[in-house]
């Protein structure tokens, strides 16, 4: 496979998995990795609460690598096309994605240990404070979505010769 095709076929991995899982997926992902609001009356004691956290984990780390899906094809972009340059955005964006989902998991995961309110006195009020996390995470996920779709538009970007890849001259 010439690089040319590996970079049609990742930009077609990158861009809807960039739209769907970047800008659809969060709101999903929310309400099924969170303890949803019909059992949270139901729980009673502290080992029930953490139990349900707890069962959120799978949901948050597969979350996670769904996520990862346009970071990865933007990594493999630059194995196809290396440039210093793009390296450098591509190590911040990397950097940006991972303290994203840091604070996301943490924010998920402390909205499942309180449970809309119903857990606060069996754990730390310092849990009542990741509702202020996704603030964090939209200060984070600006700047991550932008560099992330100028990383994506410049790599999928024809960058060729057309009449090169014909072998002579265009008709």
């Amino acid at each position: 496979m010439n690089a040319l095709a590996a970079r049609a076929l990742l930009a077609v991995v990158f861009w809807p998995s960039l739209f769907f899982f970047w800008c659809l997926g969060p709101f999903v992902f929310f309400l099924l990795s969170t303890t949803s609001s019909q059992v949270c009356p139901l729980l009673e004691r502290r080992a029930q609460f953490l139990a349900m956290a707890n069962a959120t984990l799978p949901m948050l780390a597969l979350q996670n690598l769904i996520y990862a899906i346009p970071i990865i094809c933007l990594m493999l972009w630059n194995r196809i096309v290396p440039e210093p340059a793009r390296a450098k955005r591509i190590l911040t964006c990397i950097k940006l994605f991972l303290a994203s989902a840091v604070i996301g998991a943490v924010w998920e995961y402390g909205s499942s240990l309180i449970c809309d309110g119903y857990g606060q006195p069996f754990f730390s009020s310092a849990w009542g404070m990741t509702s202020y996390l996704p603030m964090v995470n939209l200060v984070l996920n600006i700047p991550l979505y932008v560099l992330a779709f100028s990383l994506g538009r410049a790599f999928s970007m024809r960058e060729d010769d057309p009449v090169q890849d014909q072998g002579g001259t265009l008709p």
